[in-house]
């Protein structure tokens, strides 16, 4: 019998967030654990599985930090690395920023596949965090049609928006 592709989810909380939990049907029926910045968030989660019948996911919290917060981005990063090797991700998936760049970075190292889907909010450019995580994404994505590489270009697909 097949095991169950094991995904891990994680964003920022807010926007990132949103458009995350918009992907969800993508990975109905895998092994789904959750990472963001919001403790919050877990009770929706919880409330969420409950409603649909499902098993209650995997929550995990990490710090919320920013390219301004060097102290807090080291934090984050120990965080992530720690839930990394916990739960050994088949694949990464990930809205932005920093936390979903430093577990894609990682992720790719220990051997999951990455996804990365650049924020609907960065219209003009891709995302700090978009253009580094884009390097090591399986499949970078742009919900921007104008952003997407063309002409065989290194650089994020347009598939569509998720918002």
């Amino acid at each position: 019998m097949a095991r169950t592709p094991k995904i891990l989810a994680i964003s920022s909380a807010g926007g990132h967030w949103v458009q995350l939990q918009r992907l969800r049907v993508a990975w109905e029926g895998c092994d789904a654990v959750y990472v963001t910045t919001k403790e919050g968030y877990r009770d929706e989660l919880i409330a969420d599985a409950e409603k649909r019948h499902q098993p209650t996911p995997r929550f995990y919290r990490v710090v919320d930090a920013n390219r301004w917060q060097k102290f807090r981005l080291l934090r984050q990063l120990l965080g992530i690395v720690m839930i990394l090797v916990r739960e050994r991700p088949d694949v990464i998936i990930s809205t932005g920023a920093a936390a979903g760049f430093f577990a894609l970075r990682l992720g790719k190292l220990m051997g999951a596949r990455t996804i990365w889907v650049d924020s609907i909010a960065n219209a003009g450019t891709l995302s700090l965090s978009g253009q580094k995580a884009g390097g090591c994404a399986d499949l970078w994505l742009t919900q921007w049609e104008h952003l997407a590489a063309t002409d065989g270009a290194r650089g994020p697909a347009f598939k569509g928006s998720v918002v």
